[in-house]
């Protein structure tokens, strides 16, 4: 019950945060009504709402799960960072094919499928971001496009 209340003590503070740094982005007079700010904000709120929830109402029995999901959640966390990192010089497909394939072997441990999905996944998300929502995604790296 304890671990709750910490727990959703620290996600609010955390959600608080970054509401404050979402609220700092400086936007430019020629920017869309909503602005870039509402969704960071947004979701900061809903954030530090649920860790308010969860503090003042813990569940008085709360089961930790075993030590190889929390090493299960570290590889995923390394995944997506490195994912971060990869966009900007490997372009989207690539790493998104190769995060979106460890991360759906994690889920379910069948490696055609896994690879089927994260093909499926890099594919259909440069489809939609780049056409339907008109984003200047690059596909692939600057070398292999000349």
């Amino acid at each position: 019950m304890a671990s709750d209340r910490i727990f959703g003590a620290v996600v609010t503070l955390v959600a608080l945060a970054y509401v404050a740094s979402a609220a700092q982005i400086q936007t430019s007079f020629m920017a869309d009504p909503v602005g870039p700010k509402t969704f960071p904000i947004l979701i900061g709120s809903v954030a530090a709402l649920c860790g308010i929830i969860v503090a003042v109402k813990p569940d008085p029995d709360p089961e930790w799960p075993v030590l190889a999901t929390f090493g299960s959640l570290a590889l995923a966390v390394v995944v997506l960072v490195g994912y971060a990192y990869a966009l900007k010089p490997l372009g989207f497909l690539i790493p998104t094919a190769i995060t979106a394939t460890i991360l759906s072997y994690q889920i379910e441990p069948r490696a055609w499928r896994a690879v089927l999905a994260g093909i499926g996944l890099s594919v259909g998300l440069f489809l939609i971001f780049k056409f339907a929502l008109g984003l200047g995604l690059v596909p692939f790296p600057k070398s292999l496009t000349g």
